[in-house]
This record gives C-alpha cells, sequence and structure tokens, in this order.
C-alpha cells in the first residue's frame, strides 16, 4: 500500500508516469523501506493504464469482497436438514427502540465569577 500511496502523491503533484526513482525518493524521504523488486512489479502492473481506470477497477473489486454481515450469509448458504418444507422464512430483524437519557446537571457557583452558575452534567 505504501508503494501505491507514494505512486499517487506522483501523479497528484503533476506527474502522471512515474518512475521508481519518483516513488523510491517519496519513500525514503518519510523513512520507509524501498523494496525495488515491488516498486518495479508494480510500476509493470499500471504501465500504460489511466489512474482513474485503475482506480475504478479497484473499487469493483472491493466492491464484491465481502466484510461484515457473514451470519446471514452462513444461513442462506446451509441446507436444510429433513423435511419437504424446505428452508424456514427468514426473520425479520428486531428493531431497537431509541430511548433518549435525560442528562441530569448540577448548578455550581464559582468563587472566581460569584454572578454566574456553571452546569455540569453528572
Amino acid at each position: 500500500m505504501k508503494i501505491v500511496a507514494a505512486y499517487l502523491l506522483v501523479v497528484l503533484g503533476g506527474n502522471p508516469n512515474p518512475s521508481a526513482d519518483d516513488i523510491r525518493s517519496i519513500l525514503e524521504s518519510v523513512g520507509a523501506e524501498a523494496e525495488d523488486k515491488r516498486i518495479n512489479h508494480f510500476l509493470a502492473e499500471v504501465k500504460g493504464k489511466d489512474i482513474t481506470e485503475v482506480i475504478a477497477a479497484g473499487r469493483e473489486k472491493f466492491a464484491s469482497v465481502p466484510s461484515g454481515g457473514s451470519v446471514a450469509a452462513i444461513g442462506v448458504a446451509a441446507p436444510s436438514s429433513g423435511g419437504a418444507g424446505g428452508a424456514p422464512a427468514a426473520k425479520e430483524p428486531k428493531k431497537e427502540e431509541k430511548v433518549e437519557e435525560k442528562e441530569e446537571s448540577v448548578e455550581v457557583k464559582l468563587p472566581v465569577f460569584p454572578s454566574r452558575k456553571f452546569s455540569f452534567p453528572t
């Protein structure tokens, strides 16, 4: 990711075709290790491609990556055992009711400001 970040910084700086030296100089300026093998591999992968298209393709790939909510997917994917009725209908999740708690406050007169009252939550 650090190589990608350095590449994007160079592109944002106005250089549409960064070299390995450009990326290496950014990484070294922040004390990060610059691995030539990885930098060259990355540059070979993005060579001749428009950065906006590369980002768009990456977003599409990330959209297909599962992130949480796997419990429902497991319940749907599990085969039903026995009976010809099939899988039972999924229950709707319970809606949580918001209960607003009223904060209590304590009024205090400070000797520095005797004419003002200050409220502090308890």
